[in-house]
């Protein structure tokens, strides 16, 4: 492999040994690459030469343009690669890397981002950092490196040293053993004064770019439902129907891009990630469950067949993301080229159809992006739409239905964007759960097959022996230690599963994936899990990970599993854990909780009743189905036939009967026979 690429290239440096399609994107570069691994360190320290570590990931637009600029530049490549030991670093690889020196470059200039450049000592400790420069300010910068390093380091490692402390300082959790947990009447002056921020309007926050942040609205979905707060829900509503109408929704593929650059969700950034479509399908299925709302569900549909159709291995896996940019009708690479169109182009291809298709999805100055291009938007119901055009509303979508399968056909002739094929384990736990919710609340088996599929697959490549697991899969090959997101995740879709399967397989994987993450993860002095196993070679900090950002952080998905096993296992001390995690993170839910979204769910469950539902007897299964089509967070659900793994199945059965048993900390209430009559027991 190496030598033909010799033969072809004229430059190969030691990336070409890997998988990442991010890292071997650069493997071609003039700049002698590495990885970021022990032995490259090791020769940063025997050679004294400072490390120069790049940071991003294969559908990232401006590492792509850093990249052209200053990496494929042989003069630029020179002074790197005689001044520095170079590492690139695909972030969605090693988080635990990227952590650190995204805290670092935020201390040091107030904001961070990718490319990540950072320039550190031999043995990690950063001191200086920048995200995208071109070609000019580049070199200027690693000259006034390169003379500083020679002529005062001392200067740099006491500066160095200062910033490692601080990076060490910011990610302490403090132990809160005294304090009691975060109240109800707390909850509802946290929520209002998040609520303030929100657009009523347009839904999500009043500010650009906007994210779709679905921890976010999956919290206020549980917070309004179970405590009667109509006019969150309708917050909730709107931001989910804007979204759903939006460009960040592919209204031709399906599937959402990354976020919106503006505030009525219309023009994304074009990347397409595995870890946005997971929980986004989670919360639209919960939606649908709740509400009933017909567009929930489809957005469901869409969105899995678009995961299906671009980012399903044949081993039922799941790839990580499509690129943004893609080639455009000149051969440029650009961002967006692949999903936008311009009036003529929707004309010529559209027909008769196209005065319908221009009411619905705005090709005017609402919908119109930039260079003559349309990113399709809707803003109005498909009632108001038929009766413009004198049709009946399963008309108006035969016919809608109809031009977005013209354009996907025509779109499909179109240079793609391009695919990084990496299958990582958390993202995949992610749409895993998705497809389990899908099943669970739309009621289609092809959800729970493609979910068992996905399952056997993480189970068969990404379980080890020990119930330690893999980070990374690509071609055949497993590899990096996994961290605590992965865990996290995994535990709680393989629970999820469980829950609509009754399969005590999967129960057992959850409950083994935990008791893994407690060992090698948790830390006594903090009571946290740290982010990285104490196997793993140390790096200059061990991370601790409190905030829900885009997928909801791992501590805090780590305390609702440890929540919910406690109800399943009460006598093993999971719930000990979960509360006291609880309050080591409370002081900022006030100022801050939007934040701190799936921590506040714990706050629900723990101030709130938390359901145990048992079903047990011959029609265990079909019983169980029925009652998990009702959208219930605050509780768990299991079943079997007669006797089961968990104390709540056991001495329940009698033969020739089902029983429903309700319960609240394993007291239960007198069982009942019918779905309905258990959850009238709940709501």
């Amino acid at each position: 492999m190496q030598k033909s690429d010799k033969v072809t290239h004229k430059h190969t440096n030691a990336l070409i040994n890997e998988t990442s399609p991010y890292l071997l994107q650069h493997a071609h570069n003039p700049v002698n690459w590495e990885a970021w691994r022990p032995e490259v360190l090791e020769r940063a320290v025997k050679e004294d030469k400072p490390l120069l570590i790049s940071i991003g990931y294969a559908s990232c637009h401006w590492c792509h343009v850093m990249e052209k600029e200053c990496f494929e530049n042989d003069s630029v490549a020179q002074l790197m690669n005689d001044n520095f030991i170079n590492i690139k670093i695909d972030r969605e690889e090693r988080p635990d890397v990227d952590q650190i020196y995204m805290d670092a470059i935020t201390m040091m200039s107030g904001n961070g981002g990718w490319p990540l450049n950072i320039v550190a000592l031999p043995d990690g400790r950063p001191f200086w950092g920048a995200t995208y420069l071109p070609k000019d300010n580049w070199t200027k910068s690693l000259n006034q490196l390169i003379e500083l390093y020679k002529n005062d380091k001392s200067r740099i490692v006491s500066y160095a040293t200062d910033l490692a402390n601080g990076i060490n300082a910011i990610n302490l959790v403090e132990n809160k053993s005294y304090s009691g947990v975060f109240t109800l009447e707390q909850l509802d002056e946290a929520v209002a004064n998040w609520s303030r921020h929100f657009d009523n309007f347009l839904g999500g926050h009043k500010r650009a770019p906007k994210f779709m942040m679905p921890n976010n609205w999956e919290f206020l979905m549980n917070y309004a439902s179970m405590n009667d707060k109509p006019e969150l829900m309708e917050q909730v509503e709107v931001t989910l129907n804007r979204i759903a109408f939006g460009g960040v929704f592919d209204q031709v593929g399906g599937g959402f891009s990354r976020y919106s650059v503006d505030t009525k969700w219309h023009v994304p950034h074009f990347e397409k990630m595995l870890y946005d479509n997971g929980p986004l399908t989670s919360l639209y299925a919960k939606a649908y469950a709740l509400t009933g709302n017909d567009l929930y569900k489809d957005i469901v549909q869409k969105t899995i067949g678009f995961v299906q159709e671009e980012l399903m291995d044949e081993n039922g896996g799941f790839y990580s993301s499509l690129d943004a940019d893609s080639l455009d009708e000149n051969g440029a690479l650009e961002e967006g080229a692949y999903y936008v169109w311009t009036k003529e182009q929707l004309t010529e291809l559209l027909g008769a159809d196209f005065e319908l298709f221009k009411d619905y999805y705005n090709i005017n100055s609402y919908g119109l992006w930039e260079h003559g291009n349309y990113v399709l938007i809707r803003d109005k119901e498909d009632l108001e739409i038929a009766e413009k055009h004198n049709l009946t509303v399963s008309e108006l979508r035969e016919k809608i239905d109809n031009t977005r399968a013209i354009l996907k056909g025509e779109r499909n002739k179109r240079s793609k964007p391009r695919l990084d094929d990496k299958i990582l384990t958390s993202w995949n736990g992610l749409m895993l759960s998705g497809l389990v919710d899908a099943y669970r609340y739309l009621g289609q088996d092809e959800y729970l097959e493609l979910a068992l599929k996905n399952a056997q697959f993480l189970e068969t490549a990404m379980v080890k022996e020990d119930y330690s697991l893999y980070r990374n899969h690509k071609d055949g090959k497993s590899d990096i230690d996994a961290f605590l997101e992965d865990y996290a995740i995994l535990s709680e879709a393989f629970l999820g599963l469980y829950e609509v399967t009754f399969d005590e397989k999967w129960l057992d994987h959850a409950k083994k994936l935990m008791e893994y993450a407690k060992v090698h993860f948790y830390d006594e002095n903090s009571g946290m899990f740290f982010y990285t196993s104490d196997s793993d070679k140390s790096l200059i900090r061990r991370s601790i990970e409190t905030i829900d950002k885009e997928i909801s952080s791992s501590n805090s998905i780590m305390a609702k599993n440890l929540l919910k096993f406690h109800k399943l296992f009460p006598e093993e001390g999971f719930g000990d854990i979960a509360e006291q995690m609880l309050r080591n993170v409370q002081d900022e839910f006030l100022q801050s909780g939007q934040g701190y979204t799936n921590w506040l769910n714990l706050v629900l469950f723990e101030n709130q009743n938390f359901y145990e539902i048992a079903v047990v007897g011959e029609n265990y299964k079909q019983l169980g189905k029925e009652i998990s089509h009702s959208y219930i967070p605050n509780s768990i659900l299991v079943g079997s036939a007669k006797d089961g793994p968990v104390d709540l199945l056991k001495n329940r059965y009698a033969e020739g009967e089902t029983f429903v048993y309700v319960c609240i900390e394993g007291a239960c209430k007198l069982p009942v026979q019918e779905a309905d009559a258990a959850i009238a027991l709940i709501k």
